[in-house]
């Protein structure tokens, strides 16, 4: 997957130097290296090119990198998180390049990575997925929305992330509409930033010759009233990142109305509001989202050409989760699930080393358990042994 976590990364690579090139690998590498991607080869590389801090992508990079790749693209060095990325058979994937003293690292983004999403959507498989009538456990968090026990929200209650000033001001573009600028209002949810926005965000930059394009991002209380089941999936301070870090979008609205009122347009000053072709949902009151922008003459439809959706995301996800597999046992020994079949997430103490279980959603039939990639987890926790070994004698 491609997410806000994988942005702040090539917004750190990019302070670190002048122009920034990512190397997108194939589908059929990420699959021998880490299982079934999300999101198709294609699909990654647009998401990829539109990030902002990107100047250009390199499609098809093999999943080790090497000097001989880094010499093709005229790279002085390569870039990457504070994490180890190991190959099937447990090699360092930048041994190559550090060797050479041609690498350089960034930090991580605390709280976010593919697996906690993956896991996010999975558990939306069980009751979350059900008749939101018919679900008390999900009911009762409707009136206290937002102020479960550990003080974040119930429906994205598996993310750890920490929002601050800073991360805003870093991903925001700090630009303000020139005179001239055609000011371009879009409002959604915006969960789990995907192709199927970008493309409709890029429809929506072309009609204009100067674009400036302002995102209204719903709060999740709002997002789950007209979305129901568990979504969102990404929380508000999630999906404002994920936005910003798109070139096409100037400024965003974190908590925008769901109604567009006249407040709104006249505030920002807009001159065009525009929606995809995605159904809109009336207002609490019965009443059209859209009045106001549609009794000015200023509301328009955008076509992305893309049918994707959160929906079809969260679809994938489940379609594929019988392929993954148990990536290594846990340093505690061997991880045990219920009959109906849960995603179990175990962080490995002080080693940082993130363990990934994924048990088939098997019911009655059994839970099927395939160990995978069992010597690259040794070789992969014998890395990480002998680093903290190195920090303790220094």
């Amino acid at each position: 997957m491609v997410h806000y976590g994988h942005s702040n990364q090539l917004r750190q690579a990019r302070a670190m130097g002048d122009y920034l090139i990512v190397g997108v690998h194939t589908d059929e590498e990420i699959a021998k290296h880490k299982g079934p991607p999300v999101f198709t080869q294609e699909e990654r590389y647009k998401m990829v090119q539109a990030i902002k801090w990107v100047d250009e992508i390199a499609p098809g990079a093999p999943y080790v990198t090497t000097l001989e790749t880094l010499d093709k693209y005229n790279c002085d060095f390569c870039v990457h998180g504070d994490d180890i990325t190991l190959t099937i058979d447990g090699k360092d994937t930048y041994e190559e390049v550090k060797t050479a003293g041609r690498y350089r690292e960034c930090k991580r983004t605390q709280g976010v990575s593919t697996t906690d999403l993956v896991g996010r959507m999975l558990l939306m498989t069980k009751a979350h997925h059900s008749n939101i009538d018919e679900d008390l456990d999900y009911r009762k968090h409707t009136d206290n929305f937002g102020k479960g026990p550990k003080g974040h929200s119930p429906w994205t209650g598996v993310s750890q992330f920490l929002q601050t000033s800073q991360k805003i001001i870093q991903f925001a573009s700090g630009k303000e509409p020139q005179p001239g600028d055609t000011i371009i209002y879009v409002a959604g949810a915006f969960d789990l930033f995907h192709i199927g926005h970008v493309d409709f965000l890029e429809k929506v930059h072309q009609l204009a010759e100067r674009p400036y394009i302002i995102a209204g991002l719903h709060f999740d209380q709002e997002v789950n009233r007209y979305k129901g089941k568990n979504y969102p999936i990404m929380n508000i301070h999630e999906r404002t990142l994920s936005v910003l870090a798109c070139r096409y979008v100037s400024e965003v609205v974190i908590g925008a109305p769901y109604a567009v009122t006249a407040d709104l347009l006249d505030h920002f000053r807009v001159t065009l509001v525009c929606h995809g072709m995605t159904e809109v949902v009336s207002d609490k009151d019965g009443s059209d989202p859209y009045e106001e922008p549609k009794r000015r003459g200023i509301f328009q439809l955008v076509d992305s050409g893309s049918n994707l959706t959160t929906d079809l995301i969260v679809q994938r996800i489940i379609k594929n989760s019988t392929k993954w597999c148990v990536l290594g046992q846990t340093k505690h020994g061997t991880a045990a699930a219920s009959s109906e079949g849960e995603v179990l997430f175990d962080r490995c103490g002080s080693l940082g080393l993130q363990r990934e279980v994924i048990v088939t959603l098997g019911g009655s039939s059994g839970l099927e358990f395939e160990a995978r990639n069992q010597k690259k987890e040794a070789k992969e926790l014998a890395v990480l042994e002998a680093m903290k070994r190195l920090e303790e004698k220094h």
